[in-house]
């Protein structure tokens, strides 16, 4: 049977571009990497086929540059992109220029990304199909006038949101007129900064909700389905630090309605690859949609754990036109699963550790998962994120997953640099954590001191 792409060039670093080829190899698929030059010493670049340097260390110069990655895959023959996520993989005009190239884009349709993309045009689409949202601003506002006006419709606190924003960032709540006045008009300047939009818009403020997301998979036939939900409550800031799949607080029925939500959505824009719908789920189990993420997550991991179904591997095959592989009838939420995300990080101030790792034991044993990209003697460089690995387990219980989890946790040695995981097993200590009765405000309200 040939294989469902020749070469497939990975736009990515890190973690996920090693994901990506080692999909691609058990699919048949040569890789191409791309690379800066800070990342010359990655794995990633010594385990694919090929590499290209694409430039300098600062991202705009390499992996947020569209002519040299074009230039990589044209010069290569490769006849797929893998955009990974972050960088360029929910930018509609990389996915509209690959296609005009002749190469595959695996992800969404440029018109996919620009439907959801836009935070209050998704709103509308959520609306028009029927899906729960917040009270919010028809559109973006056009001023500080506009805001305070629409917020005194709405009722504080509201939260003020980048128009084009997404990854948690962009977010502002706001309490009263007092503060929306003082705060609006710097964060449009971060907004344009950040997504080189600075549109915002208002919603509702929900005071304490768990952040659940259902994960779907469209291929171009039409067929549509979700393989279950990830809670994302743990975070800090509006990043995401532990997710878990199920979520504790879902029950068949309440999964069932969250996840039909999402697939009325992906209808309303013939949505194709997969994607994440996010929801907040307050203090009554009523959910509302937040937006939705036109690429693969961070935390998939936890579902592959859980449905025992690859999801980059399914990605390259609809992206080549394949039909799904399984039906939603067959999809089987199996044990329970948990991810920590271990950063290069002060854990007392938050602040970015780079350096060289001096010595490295990563934990392994029966359901323990660790993708990553460092080894020993590797130098974290500061250019990009600081996730450096992702720590995942899955048990029968959610109780035996903390459990496996504590024990990785303190099996896992990093040296050279600081990380995060003695954090995160304060996270796993926590009695609240361990009862699933938290919200949002979890970090805040448990570790202040590290706020």
């Amino acid at each position: 049977m040939p294989p469902l792409f020749r070469k497939v060039l990975i736009a990515n670093r890190g973690e996920i571009a090693l994901r990506v080829i080692r999909a691609c190899r058990e699919l048949g698929i040569s890789t191409v990497a791309v690379y800066s030059t800070a990342d010359e010493h990655s794995l990633h670049v010594k385990l694919a086929d090929e590499a290209v340097c694409i430039g300098p260390a600062q991202a705009k110069l390499s992996y947020l540059n569209i002519a040299s990655i074009l230039t990589a895959a044209d010069i290569t023959g490769a006849d797929a992109i893998h955009p990974g996520y972050g960088f360029l993989s929910e930018n509609s005009e990389f996915a509209r220029l690959c296609g005009e190239c002749k190469i595959t884009f695996i992800g969404p349709s440029a018109a996919n990304i620009e439907a959801m993309g836009e935070k209050t045009k998704a709103r509308e689409i959520a609306k028009n199909s029927g899906v729960p949202l917040f009270p919010g601003t028809e559109g973006v506002t056009s001023g500080v006038d506009h805001a305070l006006e629409e917020a005194q419709k709405i009722g504080y606190p509201v939260i003020l949101k980048a128009a084009a924003g997404g990854g948690g960032r962009g977010i502002h709540v706001v309490y009263n007129p007092q503060q929306l006045k003082l705060i609006y008009d710097r964060a449009g300047t971060e907004a344009r900064a950040a997504f080189g939009n600075g549109s915002l818009y208002l919603e509702k403020y929900c005071e304490h909700p768990r952040h659940v997301e259902i994960q779907v998979l469209c291929d171009k036939q039409g067929n549509r389905i979700f393989l279950g939900e990830r809670d994302c409550t743990i975070q800090r800031r509006h990043q995401k630090l532990l997710e878990e799949s199920p979520s504790p607080i879902l029950d068949l029925k309440l999964r069932e309605e969250m996840g039909q939500a999402a697939l009325r959505l992906c209808t309303a824009v013939n949505y194709e690859n997969v994607g994440t719908v996010e929801f907040l789920v307050d203090e009554k189990k009523r959910f509302y949609f937040m937006e939705m993420n036109t690429r693969l997550q961070v935390e998939h991991p936890v579902t592959e754990m859980v449905t025992g179904f690859d999801l980059v591997k399914e990605q390259i095959r609809m992206a080549a036109g394949k039909k799904l592989a399984i039906k939603q009838s067959q999809i089987e939420i199996r044990s329970h699963a948990i991810e920590c995300r271990i950063n290069a990080e002060d854990p007392e101030r938050f602040t970015p550790s780079p350096g060289k790792i001096t010595a490295l034991h990563v934990p392994g044993g029966f359901g323990v998962r660790v993708d990553s990209f460092v080894y020993d003697q590797y130098k974290v460089v500061p250019f990009y994120d600081s996730m450096i690995a992702k720590l995942i387990v899955h048990a029968p219980t959610r109780a035996d997953a903390i459990a496996k989890m504590r024990q990785a946790l303190d099996e896992y040695v990093v040296e050279g640099i600081q990380t995060n995981i003695s954090f995160h097993k304060k996270i796993l200590a926590s009695k609240k954590f361990k009862d699933s009765d938290y919200d949002t405000h979890f970090l805040e309200e448990f570790l202040p001191k590290y706020e």
